[in-house]
């Protein structure tokens, strides 16, 4: 019987290189990824939402390039939140039973609501013509890119932080993988 090799998650991602400062080579496309940290656009004002819809609406007339929104909810876990409500040293009987009608609260509202958190991720690209290019050419080319997607980021920082939204480069080869685990992992690494 013969068996087949596991392949490592590097194997299996679809990508052709993962570089040191984030950057992606993909199908003849440097990409990067931002993380995006959005407002409640919900608890704003009238006059708020109107000023955010307007800076919105700049920044998609700004980018004269291609972007990928890419949006990952997952369910909300609240065990480590009632792990350290039980934790808490008290002996009075009505702060314990007051703890426990808590917790059952919580949990009850994190069923009936399906809570969940969730994490924004923009992509950009930049599609480069590598046929017949010798080593020095893709180094230029990948420069280029890399300048390329650097300014579109900055532009994309700039436009949404008007919105009120934090805007964050996935900037290291590590933070790359560990968007990628956490969508295919239950326990996935936090991003510093």
């Amino acid at each position: 019987m013969k068996f087949k090799k596991e392949q490592t998650t590097q194997e299996w991602l679809p990508f052709e290189n993962i570089y040191e400062n984030g950057l992606l080579f993909y199908k003849n496309s440097f990409i990067k990824i931002l993380k995006i940290s959005p407002i409640n656009y919900d608890l704003k004002s009238n006059l708020e939402k109107e000023a955010i819809l307007n800076s919105y609406k700049n920044f998609l007339k700004t980018c004269d390039f291609d972007i990928q929104i890419l949006i990952q909810s997952k369910k909300e876990d609240i065990s480590k939140t009632i792990s350290q409500i039980k934790n808490v040293n008290e002996t009075n009987p009505k702060i314990l039973e007051i703890q426990e009608k808590y917790i059952d609260y919580i949990s009850q509202m994190n069923q009936e609501k399906n809570s969940s958190s969730k994490n924004f991720y923009m992509i950009i690209a930049k599609k480069v013509d590598i046929l017949k290019k010798t080593p020095e050419e893709f180094i230029q080319e990948e420069t280029k890119a890399y300048e390329f997607l650097n300014e579109c980021y900055f532009k994309i920082k700039e436009t949404l932080t008007r919105c009120g939204n934090a805007v964050q480069e996935v900037h290291s080869k590590q933070n790359v993988l560990s968007i990628f685990n956490s969508f295919i992992s239950k326990n996935p690494i936090k991003i510093e």
